[in-house]
């Protein structure tokens, strides 16, 4: 009777229970309206998540979009983030566990045999047979088994919004690595054109040479600028092959087996508008943003957690089972027996040591508080330096076409008018070389004109959405914003 009308008044009280420390709060942060980087020059489009997904489409390379599916698949750092996130999921299930009671089944028998020398005269055997049930549990009379799990949930939320920032990363790092491929491919183009107009000129100052017209100063110049020229290429062959092995890297690749890019293709055009939408739908889909606001949430609870370390603890235990002599007598009614226990403990004196471990926590959610502000303004900047730098560069891209088409056009009037004796052959170099430097600085702004399409869409979060079907959406809303 007294075990029963424990029983009853502990019950209860375990249901009910209490949950200490603090209850989260999605923090409020301010963002503007609109970006203040968003220039005139640069023509915008309305956020849509589903195009942010799939941003790199908007560049009509067929070849990339493979290259891209490719990188998702077999990317070594993708495969360890989405291990870390099962781990992550197996850790909550052992939390979840941890509120449940215990219940094990056992089964055993024994013989035991007396000595003869220990007084009774004779030896003496025993058998022994049983089998029982043995349960315990731990009550979550303060809720630190609770506080534990929404500290796990929300490990697995940040869990997974890294696994979508590993891949926001991936996306943008693909594209880049192609489109430098592409771009020195491009130069290595431009410098073989160049090689080929500059032994024409060495050939036509040979010939002015050999008729007298000219010194042999005007020869060597030429050879000169020609040499200096060739000697570009090694570098650029080097740096291309440098550049297709960390693209094959990033594809799960061995070096020298990404033979797809070897066969020469523009560099990727940018569209006419880039759909970037609002800085709050910015920090909504950044996942960076969204994994610190889940670490906040995880050490908010923890805080709770520890809280609950200060508290007593109460424990059940019993056992339910049989014992006989014989195995045939474990079915009669004799048999049966069982035993009940309740245990509570409460610290009373530590030294302070659970009060510390308190403050901990409170100073590590403080700083989860502060990484989270520190996500925001920095997802904000990365977003206003991006759009700032593709808007310009497209301007810079614009003014190069320009100088190119005169340096063009005044390279060829120079040499016409050195063939024709009417210029010296200072005037044809000068040329050659801006030529050749304007050349290069606009192939050069071409590839920057897209990587800084990339790094905007990586700024603005592109790579995933809420209903992608290779992540699961995550338990709880993240970032909170307010405009």
């Amino acid at each position: 009777m007294i075990i029963k009308s424990v029983l009853c008044s502990i019950i209860p009280l375990c249901i009910v229970g209490c949950v200490v420390g603090p209850d989260y709060r999605l923090p409020a942060v301010s963002t503007p309206t609109e970006w203040q980087a968003a220039t005139g020059s640069l023509k915008t489009a309305a956020g849509d998540s589903a195009r942010l997904a799939v941003w790199w489409q908007t560049l009509n390379d067929p070849l990339l979009s493979t290259l891209v599916e490719e990188a998702v698949a077999n990317n070594l750092d993708l495969k360890l983030a989405a291990a870390r996130l099962r781990e992550s999921r197996a850790r909550r299930g052992l939390s979840a566990a941890d509120r449940m009671p215990t219940v094990k089944a056992g089964a055993g028998a024994g013989r035991t045999r007396s000595s003869a020398e220990m007084g009774t005269g004779s030896s003496r055997t025993t058998e022994t047979y049983s089998a029982q049930f043995d349960a315990s549990w731990e009550l979550d009379l303060f809720g630190g088994k609770r506080r534990a799990l929404e500290a796990a949930s929300a490990t697995v939320d940040a869990s997974l919004e890294n696994m979508r920032d590993v891949r926001v990363s991936l996306l943008a790092e693909v594209v880049l690595a192609y489109i430098e491929t592409r771009s020195y491919q491009a130069q290595i183009d431009s410098t073989s054109a160049t090689i080929a107009s500059l032994t024409e000129t060495e050939q036509i100052a040979g010939w002015r040479f050999q008729a007298g017209l000219v010194d042999q100063l005007d020869v060597e110049q030429s050879r000169l600028n020609l040499e200096q020229t060739r000697a570009q290429l090694p570098a650029l062959l080097s740096s291309l092959e440098q550049s297709r092995n960390n693209l094959a890297l990033l594809l799960g690749r061995s070096g020298g087996t990404l033979k797809e890019v070897q066969i020469k293709m523009p560099i990727p055009l940018v569209p006419a508008e880039v759909a970037i939408g609002i800085p709050a739908e910015t920090l909504r889909q950044r996942p960076d943003v969204r994994r610190a606001e889940r670490q906040l949430a995880a050490a908010t609870a923890q805080v709770g957690e520890a809280e609950a370390a200060r508290y007593p603890d109460l424990a059940l235990s019993g056992t339910l089972g049989l014992q006989a002599v014989s195995a045939g007598n474990l079915l009669n009614s004799s048999a049966f027996m069982y035993s009940l226990a309740a245990n509570t403990a409460a610290t009373i004196f530590d030294g302070g040591r659970l009060k510390q471990k308190v403050e901990i926590q409170n100073a590590l959610q403080e700083q989860a508080l502060i990484s989270y502000r520190s996500a925001v303004q920095s997802a904000l900047r990365d977003v206003e330096n991006a759009l700032v730098a593709y808007a310009e560069e497209q301007n810079r891209r614009g003014a190069l076409k320009d100088a190119v088409h005169s340096a063009q056009r005044a390279e060829s009037l120079a040499r016409n008018q050195y063939a024709a004796g009417l210029v010296d052959f200072v005037t044809v170099l000068d040329t050659q070389r801006s030529l050749l430097s304007l050349q290069e600085q606009l192939i050069v702004s071409e590839a920057a004109v897209t990587s800084n399409l990339a790094r905007l869409y990586k700024a603005l979060g592109g790579g995933w959405n809420h209903d992608s079907t290779d992540v699961t959406a995550p338990t709880s809303t993240a970032a909170g914003v307010k405009s």
